[in-house]
Order: C-alpha cells, then sequence, then structure tokens
C-alpha cells in the first residue's frame, strides 16, 4: 500500500486512497504510532462519494473521507487535515484545484494554489458562552468538532492535567488563547484522540478566532499562531470560517497492510 505523510502547520497526517470504504481504526493505531509505524497525529483516507469513481464522473462533490485520529477514534472534522487531503487529492489528480469533499461534519470546499491551501470549513455553533471551571471563563464553540475556549493574558500557562478532565467533562478538544498587541493571536490547544497538546490544531485555531471576532477582539481577518510558530491566516464571512496556510508533502512509501 502506497501512503503520503503530510504536515500541515505541525499536524502531521497519512493519506492515501481507495475504492473501498471499511473500518480502518486499527490501521490507524498502528500507522500513526510514533515508535513502531510511521507516525502521525492522524490517517486520511479518501474515498468516492456515492458510487462517483475518482476518473471524473459529474458530481458536486469530488469524495468523501475517512479521518481517524492516532488512537484509532474517528473524528467528523480536522482543519488542517482537510487542507493536507486536498493537495494530496490534487497533485495525485482524484479532483480539481477548486474541490468538495464529504466530512462528517458536513461538505467542505477547499482551493489549492501551490503548496497554499485554503479551507473553508463547516458554519461554526456556539454551544454553550457560561461555562466556568477553576475561574475561567470557557466557551464551547462547534467548528465541525467540538472545542472549549479560553481567552487569556499568559499563553505560557496552560494547564495539561485541567484541559486533560475538561476534555473528558465536555467532551471536547480544549485551546487558550492570547490576542497580541497586533491584533493577532496565539493558540495553544489540547486534542482529543491525541489525548496530548498538538503542535496545531486548525477547527480549534478556527474556535478561538471566532470567539474573539464575537467578541470585537480582533478583525475579521488576522493571522493565527499556533504551537508550531507558523502562520495561519483565518477569516469570517457572513456563514463560514477561511482557513488558509501552508502545507508540505514530507514523502510517500510503501507500508504492509
Amino acid at each position: 500500500m502506497t501512503v503520503s505523510k503530510y504536515s500541515a502547520n505541525g499536524n502531521d497526517f497519512v493519506i492515501f486512497h481507495t475504492f473501498i470504504k471499511k473500518d480502518r481504526s486499527e490501521l490507524a493505531k498502528k500507522i500513526c504510532h510514533r515508535q513502531n509505524g510511521i507516525g502521525a497525529d492522524g490517517l486520511i483516507v479518501l474515498i468516492p462519494h456515492d458510487k462517483v469513481d475518482f476518473q471524473g464522473n459529474q458530481s458536486n462533490i469530488d469524495f468523501e473521507w475517512q479521518f481517524y485520529n492516532s488512537d484509532g477514534s474517528e473524528a467528523s472534522m480536522c482543519g488542517n487535515g482537510s487542507r493536507a487531503c486536498a493537495h494530496y487529492a490534487f497533485v495525485n489528480e482524484l479532483a480539481p484545484k477548486s474541490m468538495k469533499f464529504l466530512t462528517g461534519a458536513g461538505v467542505i470546499g477547499v482551493d489549492v494554489e501551490g503548496n497554499m491551501v485554503q479551507s473553508e470549513l463547516t458554519p461554526p455553533k456556539i454551544l454553550d458562552k457560561n461555562i466556568m471551571e477553576n475561574g475561567k471563563l470557557w466557551w464551547k464553540i462547534d467548528t465541525g468538532v467540538p472545542h472549549l475556549v479560553h481567552i487569556t493574558k499568559n499563553i505560557d500557562l496552560f494547564d495539561i492535567n485541567e484541559a486533560r478532565e475538561l476534555r473528558h467533562k465536555y467532551n471536547a478538544n480544549v485551546n487558550i488563547v492570547t490576542v497580541l498587541a497586533d491584533g493577532n493571536l496565539r493558540v495553544r490547544t489540547y486534542e482529543r484522540g491525541v489525548e496530548n497538546e498538538t503542535l496545531a490544531c486548525g477547527t480549534g485555531m478556527a474556535a478561538c478566532f471566532y470567539r474573539a471576532y464575537q467578541e470585537a477582539l480582533v478583525q475579521n481577518n488576522i493571522e493565527v499562531y499556533p504551537t508550531s510558530g507558523e502562520v495561519l491566516y483565518l477569516g469570517v464571512n457572513d456563514k463560514t470560517i477561511t482557513f488558509s496556510g501552508e502545507v508540505k508533502k514530507v514523502f510517500v512509501t510503501e507500508v504492509g497492510n
């Protein structure tokens, strides 16, 4: 089996395409293992949508995906994964530069321009604005998957044990965000499925941006910096959040089933 390894702003993924849809949770655990596998935050599998093949039968959706976290659990959406996936689809001639594909959170649109890829995420939903935990105000926002967001002045104080507890209590990823002097954001995220802080999380950055925008702390087009330090560009229109940044094809290799 030929697979590609991608990195998108610190999130890394193993990606391949196939015509067969089946449960690949055990493969995800094996292939994403940092010591005994390739090592990745997630596994992405592209499959044809509704019996439409990769070779050009007309459809308004180019393909669908299966997304697995490194622990084998499935996730509805992954912002950075969507951008890596789209780049893979384009360079492997599975979809045009401007494409639509089906995720567990719905259909998203993605545009590929060289190594820069922009996703238009599903419309964000504010689930709760009044979560008080340990003296901190959290919002719960769904940007494809649920996220807790707390705005802080000190981004360096991220209590991983607290994040882990909140992740299980609210079944959500956990983010802290700070507004920089220039009006941009820095974000740190604890992710479900990885069960630790990750170098970046696209839907997490989108949730942090959306809360800051709703509270009039930022403009409608800004830069966001995850733990990896790489820059992402986020914007908001009437319905959706746009999410743009560079992706890197790290290598292609063959693995056994």
